[in-house]
């Protein structure tokens, strides 16, 4: 038995196997069901390409967006993408249209892990901001001995007086 028209993958074989009962050829029938394979993962709808990741490979079969991000850094140099002046403006379908385009992050904050934040949030204004490299320490001159000497003896002095 020999098939007349050659066969290059398993979604090929659907129609002919409808066409082989059809027409009652038991050899023909026989034949194609020997040519597939006994594991589904082997049949062409379910090769994707090897160089691809599991996401990548679901992302690209499934047609979804890239994904949103979820932390957007404040403190980093990157634009975050804000789109409240488009809803403000143009509405609710013209912001979901460009949410669709350009997805704004969940959650925007700075560079600091969420209990980094909240304990920040307790902190005074110095503090947060030394934190954060927008303020600088002050610079201490390193004393020698016998300075530190003098100071506590003049402090002893002071004590004493009062």
């Amino acid at each position: 038995m020999q098939i007349d028209v050659p066969l290059i993958n398993e979604v090929q074989i659907g129609p002919r196997l409808n066409a082989a009962i059809e027409h009652n050829r038991r050899g023909e029938f026989a034949l194609l069901l020997s040519l597939l394979s006994a594991d589904a993962r082997d049949m062409a709808q379910f090769q994707f390409q090897k160089e691809l990741s599991t996401d990548e490979k679901l992302q690209k079969q499934f047609d979804l967006p890239p994904k949103q991000c979820l932390i957007a850094d404040l403190s980093a140099k990157d634009i975050v993408v804000d789109n409240s002046a488009v809803f403000s403006e143009q509405g609710k379908t013209a912001f979901q249209l460009q949410q669709a385009l350009r997805p704004e992050a969940l959650v925007i904050r700075g560079n600091e892990s969420m209990a980094m934040t909240e304990a920040l949030s307790n902190c005074d204004l110095t503090t947060r901001l030394r934190q954060r490299g927008q303020l600088q320490s002050p610079a201490m001159q390193p004393m020698h001995f016998a300075e530190q000497l003098a100071i506590q003896r003049h402090l002893v002095s002071v004590l004493a007086t009062a």
